[in-house]
């Protein structure tokens, strides 16, 4: 739930950032538009398993937060692409870090996992 203000205590500030990205979807829709724009069916192809609904509201909510920029040409059937901000490109480092960190958790609990030693 966001706040109506942050007040600087100690852990505020992340707490907003993580207010913004932390749905289960955001993260990995930024990080798909790291790359470059994308039509909305662009990013449902990418995700087969989120719907429509889902993944409509968490464009409008990281468009509202001014994270993503939505752009409509006119013309028919209507075209949008969603492309990151100056704020959104802000979050790079961060997202390629997150996907370092991941990485080595997958490897890492992957490998405890395959050699652990079972007790039957």
């Amino acid at each position: 739930m966001r706040h109506a203000s942050y007040d600087g205590a100690r852990g505020c500030y992340i707490e907003a950032a993580l207010d913004v990205i932390a749905d289960k979807w955001k993260g990995v829709i930024l990080y798909h538009l790291l790359d470059g724009s994308k039509r909305f069916n662009e990013l449902k192809r990418t995700f087969p398993e989120l719907s429509q609904r889902i993944l409509t509201r968490q464009l409008r909510e990281l468009e509202n937060d001014g994270i993503i920029s939505r752009k409509i040409y006119p013309e028919i059937p209507p075209k949008v692409e969603y492309s990151l901000t100056d704020l959104g490109k802000m979050l790079e480092p961060t997202l390629l870090s997150l996907e370092s960190w991941g990485i080595k958790y997958i490897e890492t609990t992957r490998y405890s996992q395959e050699h652990s030693v079972r007790k039957d």
